[in-house]
């Protein structure tokens, strides 16, 4: 019998879930995994394109993969696939500006240091210690629209994981080195470096772990018409 869906607890879902930088080192069965992918995949895609396509990294090979990207994020030029924003401005920087200093505050980072900031920065590039990283690309030309389905696959990857127990943070850092990615993992040039997702066991006692960010109210996003 399928279970009928309840938004009161697809709420609750999505107030759990939240981008976890502090992970436990335990490492996750293969049908685990899969079994979270299969969820994700449910979620729609332009004319069922699916254009999503997962290289998932355990072990050895995620911690052999963190030390090849930090030292190319420390050394080389940044080179996405995917543009990143011209800027951040208006509402969208202070979001942004919020965000960060909440994150930098549970860290210990004060205002001025640019050295601690800096570090904590270069974290995304050891995927916070995360023990599982899924580097996600998409059909070179399916354009813009593959990179939004693969957006959909990604909210809907980390929700099924959050309801797995699973804890889990979508990266775009690591796909602005998105030539590196491809040498590393010998991606097809027609396929595009979208973004990674790290995921595992969160670690409860983490201090960046210890905040969630906001939400805007819903008259900042919403015009109602009629």
């Amino acid at each position: 019998m399928t279970q009928k869906p309840d938004l009161a607890g697809f709420d609750a879902l999505l107030r759990a879930r939240h981008s976890c930088r502090g992970f436990l080192p335990d490492q996750l069965t293969h049908e685990m995994i899969g079994s979270i992918v299969q969820a994700a995949q449910r979620v729609p895609s332009w004319c069922n394109a699916q254009p999503w396509h997962l290289t998932i990294t355990s072990g050895a090979e995620t911690d052999r993969l963190r030390d090849f990207l930090f030292q190319a994020a420390s050394e080389e030029k940044h080179n996405a696939d995917v543009d990143f924003p011209e800027e951040y401005r208006g509402v969208y920087k202070d979001r942004r500006s919020e965000v960060g200093w909440q994150l930098y505050e549970q860290m210990g980072v004060v205002k001025g240091d640019r050295q601690g900031s800096a570090r904590e920065m270069m974290k995304n590039f050891r995927f916070f210690d995360a023990p599982h990283v899924a580097v996600i690309t998409s059909d070179r030309a399916l354009g813009p629209y593959g990179v939004l389905d693969v957006g959909g696959f990604v909210t809907a990857f980390c929700l099924a994981a959050e309801a797995a127990g699973v804890a889990s943070i979508p990266q775009a850092a690591p796909a602005g080195f998105s030539g590196q990615l491809r040498r590393f993992f010998n991606i097809p040039q027609e396929r595009i470096v979208v973004c990674c997702v790290s995921f595992g066991l969160r670690d409860e006692n983490h201090p960046s772990n210890q905040f969630r960010s906001n939400r805007a109210k819903l008259d900042e996003i919403v015009d109602w018409r009629g």
